[in-house]
């Protein structure tokens, strides 16, 4: 599958098929501080990638109320 991440930005190729949950693992990132996004659609960590998925993985990004 692509793999599409932001900060860095950059492009990886993984074998799929794998839980969004084992990928964020894979790629040493911490659930609750990223968004996987597959097309439009935010994926949950239960969620199974095929190979032939592209996600995007962007990192949450919290605001203060004011």
């Amino acid at each position: 599958m692509k793999v599409l991440l932001r900060n860095p930005k950059r492009e990886l190729e993984i074998e799929g098929p794998m839980s969004v949950v084992a990928l964020l693992k894979r790629l040493d990132l911490n659930r609750e501080a990223v968004l996987v996004i597959r097309g439009d659609t935010l994926v949950p960590g239960d969620a199974m990638l095929d190979d032939s998925d592209t996600v995007e993985i962007r990192p949450v990004i919290s605001g203060g109320g004011g």
